[in-house]
């Protein structure tokens, strides 16, 4: 997978892109990663890419311009990747409080494409031009704002990219994750046994494989219920978890 970002500031992106499961991603090829400064492709010699809006107002928006010629300057033809011919067109994602709202079922859509395109803003807005000609998908990670585009790029890009196959360590970390499953994630465990007063699940110890995954789908439940009963109103839940369900709901009368 290719992503590029198209930002005001590129160096955000540095540790970000080189560090933990990202870099690691990128050195085994896996995923290339690339914040390109959009001043870059103002038309005027200041490299203005904002302007007062039209019919007046607070702010400044961020100018049609700069944008649309970076990202046709990244859509052209690259003669050295011999397979470019077979890529499907990129998704271009507008980063913006409006969009809607990303989830593990979007990153989920996402992982499958070639290459992903990011748009960052800054400043009171975008010109809508952008949003009507040029974008495919607009993504908000909260109903909350932020000073630019640039963290929730940066949320979405690590939730798509540790997708990808052969990125992280274990193929069943992410499948068993939080959201993954419609749930949230059972508790987990390690070494030592007890700590101080605290004992891990004796059923955790007992080496039953069924139990153990028993034990953490009925908990996956209780979670959920406790913490976010919403989830189960679109959850693919069977009988089994029903009956659960309906158990630990008599736990807590």
């Amino acid at each position: 997978m290719r992503v590029d970002v198209l930002t005001l500031f590129p160096e955000m992106f540095e540790g970000v892109f080189g560090s933990s499961i990202l870099g690691k991603a990128q050195n085994k090829g896996i995923i290339s990663l690339n914040a390109v400064n959009f001043r870059e492709y103002s038309e005027n010699k200041h490299q203005t890419v904002d302007d007062t809006p039209y019919g007046g107002g607070g702010g400044m928006v961020l100018k049609p311009e700069p944008i649309f010629n970076a990202v046709e300057s990244l859509l052209l033809p690259d003669p050295a990747a011999e397979q470019a011919k077979s890529l499907r067109p990129p998704r271009i994602i507008l980063m913006c409080p409006q969009g809607e709202s990303f989830t593990q079922k979007k990153a989920e859509e996402l992982v499958g494409e070639d290459r992903l395109i990011f748009i960052c803003g800054h400043y009171e807005g975008y010109d809508e031009r952008i949003r009507e000609h040029l974008v495919t998908d607009e993504l908000s990670i909260g109903d909350y704002v932020l000073t630019g585009g640039e963290l929730p790029a940066m949320v979405v890009i690590d939730s798509v990219a540790r997708l990808l196959p052969g990125v992280l360590g274990n193929e069943t970390s992410a499948v068993t994750d939080s959201f993954s499953t419609g749930l949230l994630e059972y508790p987990h465990y390690t070494r030592p046994a007890q700590f101080r007063d605290y004992k891990v699940p004796d059923i955790l110890l007992s080496g039953h494989h069924a139990n153990v995954a028993d034990w953490r789908r009925r908990e996956a439940l209780r979670r959920t219920w406790q913490r976010r009963p919403d989830l189960l109103d679109h959850a693919e839940l069977s009988a089994k978890d029903l009956k659960w369900l309906a158990e630990i709901k008599l736990e807590n009368l």
